[in-house]
């Protein structure tokens, strides 16, 4: 855009000093008639054109410098909106605090994950995905497998929901008695524009809280998930 631009000024100067040219050169070499008339009248005459000719010049230079920084403005006005839509005018999915506790339900253990839309703009679709373990999981374990599956549905700006995490009340028992570790790894997916963005977190049991406590968390960009 910028090398058009000065292939733009450059070719316009040209025109200019091409006219100018043409006007001092009809000027030198004048009918005879007119000759006279300017001789008459004397120097300053010529004196005055020049001055018109090089300050037509220079206001020239003057609007081509002009242009091309209103162009630099508008270069960098469309590359802040374009940052401003990506990183601003966009869904933030992420969490409100700590897993925590619910009262169990049967044989079954009832934890509570809640999260909210810190963005400017709604989620349209946010799915939730849930994975249990022993042992501790990283980043990509939703990649090759992901697991249970659910869909909280659309979250609009400083909107909160709540996802429920069920676990065995067995597996409980024994992380309380300190022979097992449990781990939970989750995943909020949600469109966004140029594609989807996500925000993940693994957690780890704490039997003397009865709740979890993360141990990683992470988002994700359009731009860094696989196509």
């Amino acid at each position: 855009m910028n090398k058009i631009l000065l292939t733009c000024i450059v070719s316009t100067l040209f025109l200019i000093y091409s006219s100018n040219s043409s006007s001092i050169f009809a000027q030198e070499n004048p009918s005879p008639e007119p000759m006279d008339s300017i001789t008459e009248m004397g120097s300053p005459l010529e004196i005055l054109i020049a001055i018109a000719h090089w300050l037509t010049g220079v206001g020239t230079i003057v609007l081509a410098v002009a242009i091309f920084k209103t162009f630099r403005h508008l270069e960098a006005s469309t590359k802040m909106s374009k940052i401003e839509t990506e990183y601003r005018l966009r869904p933030w999915i992420g969490p409100v605090n700590s897993i925590k506790s619910l009262p169990p339900n049967g044989d079954t253990n009832q934890y509570d994950c809640t999260i909210k839309n810190y963005g400017e703009l709604p989620a349209q679709n946010v799915t939730a995905y849930c994975k249990i373990d022993t042992k501790i999981m990283d980043r990509d374990v939703f990649k090759s497998n992901p697991g249970k599956t659910f869909n909280l549905g659309p979250l609009l700006p400083n909107m909160e929901k709540h996802y429920w995490v069920f676990i065995d009340s067995s597996l409980i028992k024994k992380a309380k008695d300190g022979s097992e570790k449990i781990f939970s790894a989750l995943y909020f997916e949600y469109p966004v524009t140029g594609g989807k963005s996500g925000y993940g977190m693994i957690s780890e049991y704490d039997p003397k809280n009865d709740g979890f406590i993360h141990k990683d968390m992470w988002v994700e960009s359009p731009n860094d998930l696989p196509e």
